[in-house]
């Protein structure tokens, strides 16, 4: 999956990152905190602060650890709540640490590293898209362009 953007939902005003599948038409919508959003927002825009965010400092903290950061993927969604695993490698041994989608999705960006998500998942969102109060992936294609060259147009 790839990040395709951020925009705000305008049923409830909370902001969405915006997953694409690589190789197919896959969409993924994640509700995210608008910290999350700016931290995300940030790393897309390619803003550099004079000091080092949240998920910069998790990054040289694991780089500083020697680490490799193998993958993020989102790997289920309970009761409305998407989670997901950062897969670390330190000396040849893999750890997984439990993370907000959110939270993995801006790691990534900044380590660039793979963006995974479960099979399981993409059928239980498209499931749960046809609820009255969530957007449907007609909404998102009509809300948003798909485009690469709109891909850092987001603002907070």
């Amino acid at each position: 999956m790839k990040i395709r953007g951020l925009m705000m939902d305008p049923i409830n005003n909370m902001p969405i990152v915006i997953l694409k599948e690589a190789t197919g038409n896959a969409i993924l919508p994640i509700w995210v905190g608008v910290a999350e959003a700016n931290a995300i927002a940030l790393e897309i825009e390619k803003v550099v602060t004079p000091r080092p965010m949240t998920h910069d400092l998790l990054k040289n903290v694991l780089l500083g650890l020697d680490t490799h950061v193998q993958k993020v993927v989102v790997t289920a969604i309970r009761e409305e709540t998407f989670y997901a695993v950062i897969w670390i490698d330190r000396d040849g041994k893999l750890i997984s640490v439990d993370s907000r989608p959110s939270d993995a999705l801006a790691l990534a960006l900044r380590i660039d590293c793979p963006i995974l998500v479960t099979d399981e998942v993409l059928r239980s969102s498209r499931s749960q898209q046809g609820t009255p109060d969530r957007i449907t992936n007609e909404d998102l294609k009509r809300w948003i362009d798909f485009n690469d060259e709109d891909l850092g147009k987001y603002k907070m």
